[in-house]
């Protein structure tokens, strides 16, 4: 007995009514990530709205909700020069990127294209330096920056933040490198091309938006670092967190004037997401989708 199939018609109808019964549902998770979105993004607008208010707006309790913006705690931040500290933090976040990605490319290299001997062993050696907790490494850390004379010292946060992210950029870029096609490596090596002409010609174009992802979230990483800066810093050196915590005083905590250096010191970080939103975006999702 021979089954009848539904014709294109009943087939179309069918398609348009399974639409139908999804909508409601996709329309309802819309909304309920939108108000996600919300709710993790009310503590930074509450933050530049305070950084508008006086300080005995800001300070008011219960919160004063209607107020005349100012921009007196804009000026005051100004006026104790938040400038060096942002190029303090600007320099180290952006060499100690730069950094980053140069040891960590070949090293995922090694360890996905061509995997050296014991690659896992090497792999559980980059991660396992990430669980070591930060006050426990701050004392020998704290020595030897002082033996070699790089107390507050500016070039002493660019190596401590290339070893800080330099083992989450390896696993980050190993992983994108794992999804080149095997295909590509071996017909540049028949076409006689060496390591680094295949790394720079062929490797570094397909994974450049993971290369985009790992970058931005080291400089992320960099840029909001507090824990060693406030340990080995001091004026000289002393990065964009440091200038935050001048607003916690004896005298009390200044609100206003804090938010507004919280919102001048964000700035950087979200105009670096927003340019590279789309390879991020692109970066973080390499291999979820075969």
């Amino acid at each position: 007995m021979t089954a009848v199939r539904p014709g294109p018609t009943a087939a179309r109808s069918t398609g348009r009514r399974a639409r139908r019964a999804a909508a409601p549902a996709a329309a309802a998770w819309t909304v309920l990530a939108w108000l996600v979105g919300l709710l993790f993004f009310l503590p930074v607008l509450w933050m530049v709205l305070t950084g508008f208010k006086r300080e005995v707006d800001a300070a008011s309790n219960p919160p004063t909700w209607v107020f005349t913006p100012v921009l007196d705690g804009y000026r005051q931040v100004f006026d104790r020069d938040i400038t060096p500290y942002l190029l303090n933090s600007l320099m180290a976040s952006l060499l100690s990127t730069l950094l980053v990605l140069l040891l960590a490319t070949p090293a995922a290299y090694a360890l996905s294209i061509r995997p050296v001997a014991k690659w896992r062993d090497v792999l559980f050696f980059f991660i396992s330096t990430k669980m070591l907790p930060a006050v426990a490494a701050l004392l020998p850390i704290y020595l030897l920056v002082k033996e070699f004379g790089l107390l507050d010292n500016i070039w002493s946060m660019i190596v401590l933040y290339t070893a800080m992210n330099l083992p989450l950029a390896v696993w980050m870029m190993r992983s994108f490198l794992l999804e080149v096609p095997p295909a590509l490596i071996e017909a540049a090596a028949v076409d006689g091309a060496s390591v680094l002409l295949t790394i720079r010609r062929i490797l570094l174009p397909i994974v450049a938006p993971g290369l985009a992802a790992t970058a931005l979230i080291c400089f992320i990483f960099s840029w909001n670092e507090f824990f060693f800066a406030v340990n080995l810093t001091a004026t000289r050196a002393g990065t964009s967190p440091i200038f935050l915590v001048g607003f916690i005083t004896s005298e009390g905590l200044f609100l206003a004037r804090l938010c507004a250096a919280a919102t001048l010191v964000s700035l950087p970080v979200v105009l670096a997401g927003w340019i590279a939103q789309k390879q991020l975006v692109r970066g973080l999702s390499m291999g979820a989708v075969k």
